[in-house]
């Protein structure tokens, strides 16, 4: 063989031992990128696995205390909180996301004695979880989400959720101007320390159903939200909510779904080099578990190769239900 030939086996060389991958490895994941989403439901000591998303189950709020001990545990460093809000307590106006005692804020509330300042604590800002149609805002006559009034809405459930002691406030509702809204309403009400991550790129995706499922939704939904979140088909529209999202204030963006939008998650951080997350949502995590359930694929090696796909491609960290199984394995 040539000296010329050499070059041309470098990378097989740093291939050939465990060590040599490591030390020339381009993109690292640990449990530190990682958010744990949770879902809280009403009673004590109650655990009521998600058909939809085996492996998944809602927590009651002393148990989702339990949860965030656990995550702590594991180097976990924040959880996301979605509720499944009794049907009782829905109505069209979705009034129960302004009550100081719902279950977000009691379960951010029994985080905060268990576990101090140790983990962060995410809350999800939207009305879906407890308006009585399903919807992520308030309606017309007609169905239409009224993005203004809906605005005051969120702002309200913001400052309820910051008062209870949320670290991150989560507006995954897509309604516009709202970030400007919820970051000068919190600066006001002395909560300027509270982060803001804007789902400012959420799809109307298809792989939302066993989600809506968890939080009691998917029967309720009237119509469609493709009058508000966005289409599979556009990019450069993220990359102008990003925009829009970041100037009115908020400390980081989301991205939801995941895999399938890696192209947009690249996009986002090239042109704004700011923390990019990424959700991998509830029918991706659920396809991973459907084909480990048929002998398709090994959990281990799915779930971490698609974790350390989002990392490849920009994102600063996760919001995975296999966070837990992830952490275990990572550590």
């Amino acid at each position: 063989m040539t000296q010329s030939a050499y070059p041309s086996l470098r990378m097989r060389r740093t291939r050939t031992h465990g060590w040599s991958r490591a030390m020339v490895r381009e993109t690292t994941l640990s449990p530190a990128d990682l958010i744990w989403p949770l879902f809280v439901t009403d009673g004590v000591g109650v655990e009521e696995p998600i058909a939809a998303l085996p492996g998944v189950s809602r927590w009651s709020v002393d148990l989702i205390a339990e949860r965030a001990g656990e995550a702590m545990a594991l180097g976990i460093p924040c959880l996301a909180l979605f509720p499944n809000t009794q049907a009782g307590r829905r109505s069209e106006d979705g009034a129960e996301a302004l009550n100081p005692d719902n279950l977000m804020c009691r379960a951010t509330r029994a985080i905060r004695d268990m576990c101090g300042d140790g983990i962060g604590v995410l809350t999800d800002v939207a009305l879906d979880p407890y308006t009585s149609h399903g919807q992520d805002g308030l309606i017309d006559q007609a169905g239409y989400v009224l993005n203004d009034a809906t605005v005051d809405a969120l702002v309200q459930q913001s400052l309820n959720q910051a008062a209870a002691g949320a670290d991150i406030i989560a507006p995954s509702d897509m309604m516009d101007g709202r970030i400007g809204a919820i970051r000068a309403a919190l600066e006001q009400a002395g909560h300027a320390n509270v982060q803001i991550m804007s789902y400012a790129a959420k799809y109307a995706s298809a792989f939302y159903g066993p989600f809506r499922d968890a939080v009691g939704s998917r029967g309720l939904l009237k119509g469609d939200k493709q009058t508000y979140q966005m289409d599979p088909a556009n990019s450069e529209e993220a990359l102008r909510e990003v925009a829009l999202d970041l100037a009115e204030g908020a400390d980081s963006v989301m991205v939801k779904p995941g895999l399938p939008y890696l192209d947009i998650v690249a996009k986002v951080k090239q042109r704004f080099a700011v923390p990019v997350f990424a959700y991998q949502v509830s029918g991706e995590y659920a396809m991973i578990e459907a084909a480990v359930a048929v002998g398709a694929g090994e959990r281990d090696a799915l779930v971490l190769e698609t974790l350390m796909a989002f990392k490849r491609a920009g994102c600063s960290g996760v919001l995975t239900y296999h966070a837990a199984h992830a952490a275990r394995l990572l550590g």
